[in-house]
């Protein structure tokens, strides 16, 4: 297949987005990475998924491949030759799409209310939080990963959360490695792998981008607008790269949403 054709539309902070990453980077494969800005999508991405018409989408020989987890399913049966994710015995692998579905079902959400609800849902959010994440803890074990000895499936969908730790522990003032230190390891040992390493952001890099969109989350929610926030995401990734000091990426944050926010109401 050296003459396959892959693209990823993606966004850089999407833990969804991370796991098709690494799971071709486990593979060697090589693809055309494209960031989306989820206020002006592509017509790239309005073709290839015009039903949720939402990242990440991975495009093989122009045939596109939609949701996260069936993409990494994907990678591994057209690519299966090359560092196997999922176990070959049956029960294992049934085993392994169950605790990968327990974390779609849980992990996201009580996330989620972390860093964008104040008060007793945050609460319940960060404690929701920990209480799945000791659940991973159980069926980690004392593995190092959670499918053995070997990187794998349910590590995959998994890891990219971590990315977002920094954010999570910030604004629900807690410590992740206080409360699950063998998740915290696991996650350490996970890093150390090129294929994570290389395509988890810097953690402080999310949480700058969490406090914009936290802002914009608290500011329209009480005004009652519900301004779509690709529009902060537009004005994030114009200056992400310039260098330009981060007060005045929230200065002109604070103004945009000043006047949006207004005019929702």
């Amino acid at each position: 297949m050296a003459n396959d054709e892959v693209i990823l539309l993606d966004f850089w902070p999407s833990m969804f987005g991370m796991r098709l990453r690494i799971a071709l980077a486990e593979k060697e494969i090589k693809y055309e990475y494209k960031d989306e800005d989820l206020r002006n999508k592509s017509p790239l991405l309005l073709q290839m998924n015009p039903i949720h018409k939402k990242i990440p989408v991975l495009i093989h020989n122009g045939k596109p491949i939609c949701e996260s987890i069936i993409g990494v399913e994907y990678i591994e049966e057209v690519w299966k030759d090359k560092a196997p994710l999922l176990p070959s015995d049956p029960y294992e692998r049934a085993q392994a799409r169950f605790w990968v579905d327990y974390i779609d079902k849980k992990l996201y959400d009580s996330a989620r209310k972390i860093w964008a609800t104040k008060g007793e849902e945050q609460e319940a959010g960060k404690k929701d939080f920990i209480e799945v994440l000791k659940v991973l803890e159980g069926a980690l074990g004392d593995k190092p990963f959670f499918g053995g000895d070997n990187f794998g499936y349910v590590d995959v969908a998994l890891i990219g959360f971590y990315s977002w730790f920094h954010a999570y522990e910030t604004y629900g003032n807690f410590s992740t490695e206080a409360e699950c230190p063998k998740f915290v390891a696991w996650a350490k040992r996970c890093m150390q792998r090129d294929s994570v390493a290389k395509t988890l952001p810097d953690q402080h890099k999310v949480l700058e981008f969490i406090k914009i969109l936290r802002e914009k989350w608290m500011t329209c929610m009480l005004s009652g607008g519900y301004t779509l926030w690709g529009s902060i995401i537009s004005i994030y990734r114009s200056l992400r790269n310039s260098g330009r000091h981060s007060d005045m990426l929230e200065h002109r944050i604070r103004s945009f949403w000043t006047v949006r926010c207004k005019a929702d109401t």
